[in-house]
């Protein structure tokens, strides 16, 4: 009897999918015995390895939460936008990640900072670092909801330990007195190591005014600004190319269209 039946299913139980696929796929092969055992084991091994780095990968992107899922490859460097293409495959490496380096994101409204964000924090999910994205208001009140709940440490905990947090639309509010403290003691926990995103419409020298309370205010900027890159981007707003037409025109153009389909109906 063959050794492939067997060998399959003891694969399949153990949930050792990607070598049960390539063991399956070897099979149906008519002059596959002509590979040595170590190439047929090598293939073997790296499609089990690929099928882990996909799985792994998926699992990093849905707990990232991110708020689209853009490519880096989709990103545009356009000249006058203030994104250098050299700037964008530098951070592509994700060296600035694995250094603990922090990176700062600014523009006005719409010249996309949160796209170039999740693009950035996509690309660390590939490179299977753990990310959390979260825009500035939703983390806090996440923050205020785990304390009430007596889940506070364990959120804490995973936001000390991710790889990458990408805070979103920071400054877009004021901060509460107790928005404040929380977020000190999120980048205080953060400050070793670990690598924030933040993107923001406010530059980051009016950050302190937006804080309030110089002293806590102090404390936070330095923290996030003195150990990370910055980009400034320029240009007009990327939504303006995706506006609708004028309400109008669209009624003008579908009563033609209807027009047009009851006269060659009626022939």
């Amino acid at each position: 009897m063959s050794l492939f039946d067997p060998t399959y299913r003891l694969l399949r139980r153990e949930a050792i999918d990607g070598m049960a696929e390539a063991l399956e796929a070897q099979n149906r092969v008519p002059d596959i015995a002509e590979l040595s055992f170590e190439d047929r084991l090598a293939m073997l091994l790296d499609a089990e390895m690929t099928r882990r780095t996909e799985r792994s990968y998926q699992a990093r992107l849905r707990q990232a939460q991110l708020r689209i899922r853009p490519t880096l490859e989709e990103v545009s460097c356009k000249s006058g936008r203030g994104l250098s293409r050299s700037v964008l495959t530098h951070l592509a490496t994700g060296d600035w990640i694995r250094k603990g380096n922090g990176l700062i994101i600014e523009g006005k409204t719409g010249v996309g900072k949160t796209f170039l964000a999740c693009a950035l924090a996509h690309q660390a999910c590939r490179q299977l670092h753990s990310v959390l994205y979260r825009r500035a208001g939703d983390l806090l009140a996440e923050i205020a909801a785990a304390r009430v709940s007596n889940r506070l440490a364990k959120l804490q905990r995973r936001l000390a330990r991710v790889d990458l947090l990408a805070i979103d639309d920071f400054g877009l509010a004021s901060f509460t007195a107790e928005g404040r403290r929380d977020l000190l003691d999120v980048v205080e926990r953060r400050e070793r190591g670990k690598s924030t995103l933040v993107a923001s419409q406010v530059p980051s020298d009016r950050w302190h005014a937006i804080i309030g309370e110089p002293t806590i205010a102090d404390a936070i900027v330095d923290r996030l600004v003195n150990s990370a890159y910055r980009i400034q981007l320029d240009g007009p707003s990327m939504r303006e190319r995706e506006a609708l037409p004028a309400l109008e025109e669209v009624a003008v153009e579908n009563a033609g269209k209807a027009e047009q389909t009851s006269d060659g109906s009626s022939r």
